[in-house]
């Protein structure tokens, strides 16, 4: 057994846990970073690089169909399974790259292998021990499943979803959260006919019910069928197909089944609470620097309680890096971090929804303003229907920004901006959007609340 000392170790090398070692390594720190898979972790490999670059080859594949609308004459062949494949793994590959290059450039040892984290506070690797100053977890998260929902054949995860190598002629979906309506999104786009099930009222139910509304209006549109409000039973699959029953007896048949009903912690067997580390249901618990309730063990990511989002583990990263090298960076509370689901269209948001502002602060203190895409011309230019609406509080502050349409997840910085410094629309109105530009969209909407709207009545 041979025993390697570090500043920090830290086991995951996903968003979290490599944005750590960076930052560590930037402030002179020495670090090990234990990867059991690939550097990059879950986001790169089969999470949100993946699955927008095949978002985008969906969104390649609508243009070209409504290519006559404007003028150019094209048609669709059809999709290439092969093809699609190897665009979106050689931009994995390309990024996967780039990332190995700037961890060694970082004099970052990395450390291939499934790591367990030992009683002292070392991390065990096969037959070597790696001992660091801290520790910091990041060791991800999995895609959960159903009691009695086994995954196999033609009952799948979003992971063997991306290594399909057919397009489905159909396909049922379990789950209406943000993998559901991306793989749904982009099977549309691909030809395949498309059934969401979701046991909640609404298509990503933890979005402002207005967006909820507004996506399921685009996606009856798009032809994207969806049962709301009724619970999952039973799968059953043979050779062909999978049927699905529900719990007030219809049944839906297709070729595949994706199971999309959240993710899980992957704390399990790890060692952590032999190590004196702390969980709840399997995430661990810390207090608000990240630290764990054993001494200099910090967790960031997807094993954190909240927000389940690759920029959010990034965050937290840096902030424990900055925290173990003495530094005293700002912690960023979820409801300041930006959520974007890639369909099509796009749903982004940040801050509360009108639902939770009334209810934290009574309705006759809270104030909001819907502004239909409809009336802006970029939106016009590009195709795109949605809307944006912004929640605030009466003679206060800017609490949420809810966006829906294509693109506008590249808005959402703006609407960070305003729920995070507490600006007031009055604050905002003044400053000027470049026409045309989806972000007058936004400016309309903060120009309304503060009492002076232009383009709207």
């Amino acid at each position: 057994m041979t025993t390697h000392t570090f500043d920090i170790v830290v086991l995951g090398g996903g968003s979290g846990g490599y944005a750590a070692a960076l930052r560590a390594s930037e402030l002179g720190k020495s670090v090990a970073l234990i990867e059991k898979d690939k550097v990059g972790g879950t986001c790169l490999h089969r999470g949100c690089i993946p699955t927008k670059a095949l978002l985008h080859a969906a969104e390649v594949a609508e243009h070209v169909r409504d290519a006559a609308s404007v003028g150019v004459q094209a048609s669709l062949e059809g999709i290439d399974p092969a093809g699609v494949r190897a665009y979106r793994e050689g931009i994995v590959a390309k990024k996967f790259k780039g990332l190995e290059g700037l961890v060694k450039a970082r004099g970052i040892t990395t450390v291939p292998g499934a790591g367990r984290l030992n009683p002292d506070r070392t991390v065990s690797v096969g037959d070597d021990v790696y001992a660091g100053t801290d520790v910091i977890l990041a060791t991800g998260s999995y895609s959960r499943s159903l009691p009695g929902l086994d995954i196999d054949g033609r009952i799948l995860t979003s992971e063997q979803a991306l290594e399909l190598d057919v397009i489905p002629e159909r396909v049922l979906i379990l789950g209406g959260g943000v993998i559901g309506v991306e793989f749904a999104s982009v099977w549309r786009s691909f030809g395949a006919d498309v059934t969401i099930i979701e046991a909640l009222p609404h298509l990503v139910p933890n979005e402002d019910v207005a967006l909820s509304k507004g996506l399921e209006r685009a996606f009856r549109r798009r032809g994207i069928r969806y049962s709301l409000g009724t619970r999952f039973q039973t799968a059953v699959q043979n050779e062909a197909s999978v049927t699905v029953t529900l719990e007030d007896g219809t049944t839906f048949t297709a070729d595949y089944l994706l199971v999309a009903v959240g993710r899980g912690p992957v704390t399990a067997d790890l060692g952590y609470e032999e190590a004196g580390v702390a969980l709840d249901r399997g995430y661990v618990t810390v207090d608000d620097d990240l630290r764990t309730s054993a001494p200099h063990v910090w967790a960031v990511g997807d094993i954190v309680p909240g927000l389940q989002l690759a920029h959010r583990g990034f965050q937290q990263g840096i902030v424990v890096a900055e925290r173990i090298a003495g530094l005293s960076p700002a912690t960023v509370p979820d409801r300041q971090i930006p959520k974007v689901t890639y369909s099509s269209p796009e749903v982004a948001s940040v801050g509360v929804t009108e639902e939770t502002a009334i209810a934290e602060h009574g309705a006759d203190a809270v104030a909001s303003y819907e502004y239909n895409l409809a009336g802006n011309g970029k939106s016009e230019i590009i195709g795109t229907s949605g809307l944006v609406k912004v929640v605030r509080l009466k003679d206060g502050p800017v609490v949420g920004v809810h966006l829906l349409g294509d693109r506008v997840g590249e808005l959402i910085t703006e609407g960070q901006l305003a729920v995070a410094w507490e600006a007031h629309p009055e604050d905002i109105a003044p400053l000027i959007h470049a026409h045309p530009t989806q972000s007058e969209a936004l400016g309309e909407a903060f120009l309304a609340l503060a009492g002076k709207p232009l383009h709207a009545l």
